[in-house]
Order: C-alpha cells, then sequence, then structure tokens
C-alpha cells in the first residue's frame, strides 16, 4: 500500500505574480496535481467510475503556511503523504522545498463522493474497497521535509 508522492516542478512565468514570486493560490493547484498524480500512480483515478456510480473527492478543508519565496523558474520539490484517513475522507500532508530550503506547507482534506449521473448531486460515502486497499497512512515521524506546521514563519 501507498502513502506518499514526490514530484518536481519547475516554476512557469504564469505561475508568478507582479514581484516575479509564486503566486500564493497556485500551491493549492501544486497539492492538487500531486494528489491527482499519487491516485494515477496507483491506477486510480480522483475522478472514477466505481461499480456504475462516479467516484470523486471534493475538499472539504485546505491551509497553505508559507516559509520563503519560490520564482520563475525555481525547481520546487512538491512532498505529499498521507496524514489521516477515516472511513470517507483522507487528509494529505504537503511539504514543499527548492533545493534544501523550506518554502511551504500545507494539507488538504478530501471526501469521497458518490456523483449522481442526473442531478451531479454529491453523496459522501465510505471509500470504495478498491481505492482503500491501495492507501495507507504515512508512518509516525514521515514528512519530516518542511519544518514545523503550523508555526508562524516570521518567528522561525
Amino acid at each position: 500500500m501507498a502513502f506518499a508522492y514526490h514530484e518536481t516542478h519547475r516554476v512557469r512565468f504564469a505561475e508568478t505574480d507582479m514581484a516575479g514570486i509564486v503566486h500564493f493560490s497556485n500551491f493549492f493547484r501544486y497539492m492538487e496535481n500531486a494528489e491527482d498524480a499519487f491516485f494515477r500512480a496507483l491506477g486510480l483515478s480522483i475522478h472514477m467510475s466505481i461499480d456504475g456510480r462516479t467516484i470523486s473527492w471534493p475538499r472539504v478543508h485546505a491551509e497553505c503556511d508559507y516559509q520563503a519565496p519560490v520564482r520563475f523558474e525555481d525547481e520546487l520539490d512538491v512532498h505529499m503523504w498521507v496524514r489521516r484517513k477515516t472511513r470517507k475522507t483522507i487528509t494529505y500532508d504537503f511539504a514543499f522545498r527548492v533545493e534544501d530550503r523550506a518554502i511551504a506547507a500545507g494539507s488538504v482534506t478530501a471526501v469521497c463522493v458518490a456523483v449522481d449521473g442526473e442531478t451531479k448531486e454529491m453523496t459522501s460515502i465510505a471509500i470504495p474497497e478498491l481505492i482503500d486497499t491501495k492507501i495507507d497512512i504515512a508512518p509516525p515521524g514521515h514528512g519530516v521535509p518542511a519544518g514545523p506546521r503550523n508555526q508562524d514563519p516570521t518567528e522561525q
């Protein structure tokens, strides 16, 4: 079973603001891209059909703390791991680094839902066995790369 994923992303010009720094909102895209790639690496999708039901993963919580700027053409390491898994949700933690510098740390909680084909209404469901058996929780102490979570970066 898998519990972690890592990818490197070269910062594109369009991801930066007028100061030449990656706009804060892009970190949420990086987190979502890593989750999507993690699922694909397991032969899954974050929007797929299982037993005739469309399964998806809307977010119910997301946060990101920033410690240092990232600029155009920097190679950003995105580390993701599963911190918590309940019957219906998965919480991922993320650490962002450039070389050996901690850049940011974030987390996302997504809930497993079935999407009604006609109304598009979503109903939370237990994580299907096909997915549940492939994803595990990271062992204690995993994910140290970005430093302390929820610490004010101005106090470091």
